[in-house]
């Protein structure tokens, strides 16, 4: 048994993924009469083209981050090459798909890739841009790059919203642990007995005595702090609300919601950075791209599995495992579930009862054979991915009429 509890058939899916469809979904032909490589950065781009066979690319030089620079690149190109549409290839990065969508309105065919799957050799010590710029359009041509899934702009815009929501929240947290710290260092612990951040929790930290004056303007700095990073998350949050129902993505969010774990919020977000989870052709596909099997490294007789290989979207899985962490208690159906599910069609309601028992389980038989609390939520949360991945391939058809 490995050490996050996993298949042995697993680890393959870790090299499936960079061979599956996971890009923008544009038609591309099997060959070109050029490959363009992009090194892409806030003011230049460096371009180099690789033709077709086996010949050295060419650096095109340098021409300004600009549409219109873009838009007379892709014009000599086309008066260079009969007018026929290349392959152009980009790092993701900083920059976004600003230019991914201008080439392809443009009618040529562009892929993002991945930065961190990139071939390097060992001994490479000198880098520039222009050489950036022809190993892209080499190993384009080759075709050894691996593009990632490049989201339409309803789909971006609403990930924003979303990443801006768990910022706010991120520097909410910071706050309130500022202001516990202060508290706490005057010698005034709040019992643990009781809920933080209430009505009386902030009437008691108004009520508070120091031995000097500023020590009181620090700790009203602290609360105004935290009051103004609370009313941000409500904002977002309220935001979030407003923006579902035009989403085109709505109707699979009071189905993820009906698991045990995932609320509104946590559905919008998982749908927000994955996007159309239909595009992953099995569960393990999907959890292999959220980073979520484990390492291996295999050589002769000897095979070692280590930790999660983290790759993927880090947001998304981040919010898994907090999600797995409720199955620690035993399946059962609150009033509080109840609600949840109601909006949900049947067949998606009985299978979230399924998983909630399937998943209660499994996290007491893991507890039980000794595995430590980290290894058995990272599994728990990589079997609710396989639930997900049903919910949306599977009931989709189902969620379509229901919400028509």
């Amino acid at each position: 048994m490995s050490k996050y509890n996993v298949t042995m058939g697993q680890e393959k899916e870790v090299e499936a993924v960079r061979h599956h469809a996971l890009g923008s979904g544009v038609a591309r032909r099997i060959d070109y009469p050029a490959y363009v490589g992009l090194d892409v950065h806030k003011e230049t781009i460096a371009v180099a083209v690789a033709r077709a066979g086996r010949a050295i690319p060419t650096s095109w030089g340098e021409i300004a981050h600009t549409p219109a620079a873009v838009s007379e690149l892709v014009s000599r190109l086309g008066t260079s090459f009969g007018g026929e549409p290349l392959l152009f290839c980009y790092e993701a990065g900083p920059c976004g798909y600003g230019l991914y969508r201008q080439l392809v309105s443009l009618g040529q065919d562009c892929e993002v890739v991945a930065p961190s799957l990139m071939l390097r050799a060992p001994g490479e010590r000198i880098k520039t841009d222009r050489r950036d710029a022809a190993k892209l359009s080499v190993q384009s041509r080759s075709g050894v790059l691996t593009g990632v899934w490049v989201p339409d702009t309803e789909q971006e815009a609403m990930r924003d919203l979303s990443r801006l929501r768990g910022d706010m929240k991120t520097q909410e947290c910071k706050a309130r642990q500022q202001l516990n710290a202060f508290v706490l260092r005057q010698g005034h612990p709040w019992p643990s007995t009781r809920s933080r951040w209430t009505q009386a929790h902030y009437m008691w930290l108004e009520s508070l005595t120091f031995a000097h004056a500023w020590q009181g303007e620090v700790r009203d700095a602290y609360v105004e702090a935290v009051r103004a990073a609370s009313e941000r998350v409500a904002r977002c949050n309220a935001r979030l609300n407003e923006a579902l129902p035009t989403w085109s993505l709505a109707p699979l969010v009071p189905s993820l919601s009906a698991l045990r774990g995932i609320d509104q919020l946590a559905a919008i977000t998982l749908l927000a950075e994955l996007g159309d989870i239909s595009r992953f052709t099995s569960p393990k596909q999907l959890m292999a791209y959220l980073g979520l099997v484990p390492q291996v490294h295999s050589s002769g007789l000897r095979t070692r599995r280590g930790a999660i290989t983290r790759t993927g979207n880090t947001h998304a899985r981040r919010l898994l495992v907090e999600c797995a962490w409720s199955y620690r208690f035993p399946a059962r159906r609150t009033a509080h579930m109840r609600r949840k599910v109601a909006q949900a069609p049947q067949a998606v309601q009985a299978l979230a009862w399924k998983a909630q028992q399937r998943l209660c389980g499994r996290y007491r038989h893991l507890q039980q054979a000794g595995k430590t609390t980290k290894q058995t939520t990272v599994a728990i949360a990589r079997e609710l991915v396989g639930f997900i991945w049903h919910i949306v391939c599977h009931e989709r058809p189902a969620l379509t009429r229901t919400h028509a």
